[in-house]
C-alpha cells in the first residue's frame, strides 16, 4: 500500500508520542490521535496546511501541523507514482516546478521511475543508494510492481497458485524490512542487512542516540549565507535572513534581499518641468534646465537667466576714483569728478580736493602783524591761541575762556590760566583723551555691543551704523532697516526704493528717466530739473567768513558755529548750527492722511536736574499752512516730526525753516536751525 511505502510520520510527531512514555495516559494518547486525524482530515479536504486550527492546545495544534504535512506528502508522492506510471514522464501539471507540491510529485515520480527502469534492466529491486527512506520504498515498490506485471505477461496461462507463488516469493524479501513503516529512526531509514542506519533531513543533526534528529540552529553555527547588514533567524530545518534596516527613500527591496536604486526619470515618477531635463541620481534625481544661459547672468532654480550685479561682487570690477554701473549682462566704470566747494580746489591729479592755503606767502589777509591761521575751507585772524586783539589798547589781552564760555569749555571744572585753561572733574569722573570732558568709567572697552557701543553714566549702549537698527529682542544685536518699508519709505526715492543690508539703493522708470546725481530723485532724460542745482548750490553754501561759522562735511550740508574771539554778539547767539538738506515730494494723488516727511532727533540728557524741555517749530516758508510739526518720544530720544497736512500740486518748492529749541528754565540756551528745500514733483514720483 501507499502507507508502506512513504514515510509513516514526520519526526516531530515521533518525537511527541516518543515522549510519552510510562506517566502518559491513554486519554492523552486519544487526544493526539484525535489531532492527528484533524491534520488528516484538512490535508486529504482543503490541500492546506497554512490554515488556522481552532484547538487552544500548543502540542494539539504541532500533533495537527505535522499530520497534515505528513499526509499532504503522501497525497503529492501517490499523485507522482500515478504520473510514472501512467505518463513514464514527470511532467508537473501547468508547468509548475517551484512549488512544495511540484517537489514532492516530482522526486517520488523520479524515484518510481528509477524502480521500474531497475526492474527492465534485470537489476535487484533493492535500492542501497542513500535517496531517503521514502524514496527507497518508492523505488522497490515500484520495480517490484513492474515485475509482477511482466510476470503476468509472460505467463498469462499459467496457473493461478503458481502466480501466487511467485508473488509470494517476490514479496517475501520486504516483509523483513527492518526499515518497513520507518523502522528505530524518526526521519531517514536504511537497511544495510547487517544494520539499519538511521540518517536526519537537511537541516537537522542526529543525535547521540543515532535514532532521533533535531534541529540545526544555521544562525549559531555559522552555517548561514546572511550578508552585512542582515540579520539570521532559524527556522526548524532551514533559516531565513532579514534586512537590519529599510533601503530609505529612492530605493527598492529586491527578492534577493538587496537595495536598488529607483531610477525615476525612466519610471516617469520625477517632477521635472518641461524645460528641464531629468538625470538620476543615486536614491534620487535632478533636473537640469534645457537653456543655458550667456555670461553675465545666472540661473535660477526655474531656469530663468537672472542679470548678475558684477558691482557687488567681492572684488571690485572697477579702479579706484571710478564708479561701477551695472549693466544687462555686463557693467560700466564711469570716473569720479569731485565737485570742490568754497575753500577747496582740485589736486594736480583731478582725484580729490584739497584745501586753499589763504595764509600761504606773499598773501596777507589779515595785514602785518596780524596771525593768519589757515583752516579747512576757510583762514581766520586772531592773536596767539588763547589772546584775542584789543583795538583800543593794541595789545593782546589774555581770553577768560572759562568766563566767556561758562559751561562750555570743560565738562565739570574749569580754571583759567595765562593763554589757556585747565579742566578738572568732580570725583568719580576721570579726564578724558581731550583733555575737557569728564568721563566715567568705559563699559564699551569690552565690546558688548555687534556694531558700536556708546558710554554712558554708569553704564552703556549700543547703536547701530547708519542703517542698522537695535534689536527689540536683547537690545545688542544690530538688524538691518529695510529704509523702503520705513513710513518714510515713500519718500527716500522719487520712483523705486530697493533695500540692500546697511542702504538703499533708488531707480527710475526704464524709459524716460534718470537718476539724479543726488541718487534719490528721477529727472527727465532731456529736461532735466531747470534751476534747481544753482538754486540748491546757493542755499548749501556756508558763508563762514562773513557769519562765523565753520562747515561740516556731511551728508547734509551743515554749518557749526565758530566765532571770532572779538564778536560777542556771535557768542551769545543761541544757534549752534545751521543745516541745509533737500527733500523731494511727489503730487499725492490719494491724499488721506498727513505724510511724515522729516524726523529731527535729539538726545535727551541723563540728568533729570538738567534736563531741557526741547521746542521744535517752523518760523518760516510755510505757505497755506501746508506742513507742522508735532513732538515724539522714541528710544530714548525726543523726535520732532515734519508732516505735510495739505495736499500740494507740483510743481512746487518751498524753504521749510525748522528750529528745534532746547530751553533750560525758560531761556533758549540752544537752537538748531534746519533748511529744508522742499521740492514737488508734477508727477506722482
Amino acid at each position: 500500500s501507499l502507507g508502506d511505502m512513504v514515510l509513516g510520520e514526520t519526526p516531530l510527531l515521533l518525537a511527541l508520542w516518543n515522549a510519552c512514555s510510562l506517566p502518559c495516559t491513554v486519554d492523552a494518547d486519544a487526544l493526539l490521535e484525535a489531532c492527528c486525524a484533524d491534520g488528516h482530515r484538512m490535508a486529504t479536504h482543503q490541500k492546506d496546511c497554512s490554515l488556522p486550527y481552532a484547538t487552544e492546545s500548543k502540542e494539539c495544534r504541532m500533533v495537527q501541523e505535522q499530520c497534515c504535512h505528513s499526509q499532504l506528502e503522501e497525497l503529492h508522492c501517490a499523485t507522482g507514482i500515478s504520473l510514472a506510471n501512467e505518463q513514464d514522464r514527470c511532467a508537473t501539471p501547468h508547468g509548475d516546478n517551484t512549488s512544495l507540491e511540484a517537489t514532492f510529485v516530482k522526486r517520488c515520480c523520479h524515484c518510481c521511475l528509477l524502480g521500474r527502469a531497475a526492474q527492465a534492466q534485470g537489476q535487484s529491486c533493492e535500492y542501497s543508494l542513500m535517496v531517503g527512506y521514502q524514496c527507497g520504498q518508492v523505488f522497490r515498490a515500484c520495480c517490484v510492481k513492474s515485475q509482477e506485471t511482466r510476470d503476468l505477461d509472460v505467463g498469462g496461462l499459467q496457473e493461478t497458485d503458481k502466480i501466487i507463488d511467485v508473488q509470494e516469493e517476490q514479496e517475501d524479501p520486504y516483509l523483513n524490512d527492518r526499515c518497513r513503516g520507518g523502522g528505530p529512526c524518526k526521519q531517514q531509514c536504511r537497511d544495510t542487512g547487517d544494520e539499519v542506519v538511521c540518517s536526519c533531513f537537511v537541516g537537522y543533526q542526529l543525535l547521540s542516540d543515532g535514532v532521533s534528529c533535531e534541529d540545526v540552529n544555521e544562525c549559531i553555527t555559522g552555517s548561514h549565507s546572511c550578508r552585512l547588514g542582515e540579520s539570521c533567524i532559524n527556522t526548524v530545518g532551514s533559516f531565513r535572513c532579514q534586512r537590519d534596516s529599510s533601503c530609505g527613500t529612492g530605493y527598492e527591496l529586491t527578492e534577493d534581499n538587496s537595495c536598488k536604486d529607483i531610477d525615476e526619470c525612466e519610471s516617469g515618477i520625477h517632477n521635472c518641468l518641461p524645460d528641464f531635463i531629468c538625470q538620476n541620481t543615486l536614491g534620487s534625481f535632478r533636473c537640469r534646465p534645457k537653456l543655458q544661459c550667456k555670461s553675465g547672468f545666472i540661473q535660477d532654480a526655474l531656469g530663468n537667466c537672472i542679470d548678475i550685479n558684477e558691482c557687488l561682487s567681492i572684488s571690485a570690477p572697477c579702479p579706484i576714483g571710478h564708479t561701477c554701473i551695472n549693466t544687462e549682462g555686463s557693467y560700466t566704470c564711469q570716473k569720479n569728478v569731485p565737485n570742490c566747494g568754497r575753500g577747496y580746489h582740485l589736486n594736480e591729479e583731478g582725484t580729490r580736493c584739497v584745501d586753499v592755503d589763504e595764509c600761504a606767502p606773499p598773501a596777507e589777509p589779515c595785514g602785518k602783524g596780524h596771525r593768519c591761521v589757515n583752516s579747512p575751507g576757510s583762514f581766520r585772524c586772531e592773536c596767539k591761541t588763547g589772546y584775542y586783539f584789543d583795538g583800543i589798547s593794541r595789545m593782546c589781552v589774555d581770553v577768560n575762556e572759562c568766563q566767556r564760555y561758562p559751561g562750555r569749555l570743560c565738562g565739570h571744572k574749569c580754571e583759567n590760566t595765562l593763554g589757556s585753561y585747565l579742566c578738572s572733574c568732580s570725583v568719580g569722573f576721570r579726564l578724558s583723551v581731550d583733555g575737557r570732558s569728564c568721563e566715567d568709567i568705559n563699559e564699551c572697552s569690552s565690546s558688548p555691543c555687534s556694531q558700536e557701543c556708546a558710554n554712558v553714566y554708569g553704564s552703556y549702549q549700543c547703536y547701530c551704523r547708519r542703517g542698522y537698527q537695535l534689536s527689540d529682542v536683547d537690545g545688542v544685536t544690530c538688524e538691518d532697516i529695510d529704509e523702503c518699508a520705513l513710513p518714510t519709505g515713500g519718500h527716500i526715492c522719487s520712483y523705486r526704493c530697493i533695500n540692500i543690508p546697511g542702504s538703499f539703493q533708488c531707480s527710475c522708470p526704464s524709459s524716460g528717466y534718470r537718476l539724479a546725481p543726488n541718487g534719490r530723485n528721477c529727472q527727465g532724460e532731456q529736461e532735466g530739473c531747470p534751476g534747481v542745482p544753482h538754486a540748491l548750490l546757493g542755499a548749501l553754501q556756508c558763508r563762514g567768513a562773513e557769519a562765523g561759522l565753520q562747515q561740516e562735511k556731511t551728508d547734509t550740508v551743515r554749518c557749526i558755529k565758530s566765532c571770532r574771539p572779538n564778536d560777542v554778539t556771535c557768542v551769545f547767539d543761541p544757534v549752534h548750527t545751521i543745516s541745509h538738506t533737500v527733500i523731494s515730494l511727489p503730487t499725492f494723488r490719494e491724499f488721506t492722511r498727513p505724510e511724515e516727511i522729516i524726523f529731527l532727533r535729539a538726545i535727551t540728557p541723563p540728568h533729570p536736574a538738567s534736563q531741557a524741555n526741547i521746542i521744535f517749530d517752523i518760523t518760516e516758508g510755510n505757505l497755506r499752512d501746508s506742513f507742522d510739526i508735532i513732538k515724539r518720544y522714541m528710544d530714548g530720544m525726543t523726535v520732532g516730526v515734519v508732516r505735510q497736512v495739505r495736499p500740494i500740486v507740483g510743481p512746487f518748492h518751498a524753504v521749510l525753516k525748522l528750529e528745534m529749541n532746547y530751553v533750560v528754565g525758560g531761556v533758549v540756551s540752544h537752537r538748531n536751525v534746519v533748511n529744508v528745500h522742499i521740492f514737488v514733483s508734477e508727477y506722482w514720483f
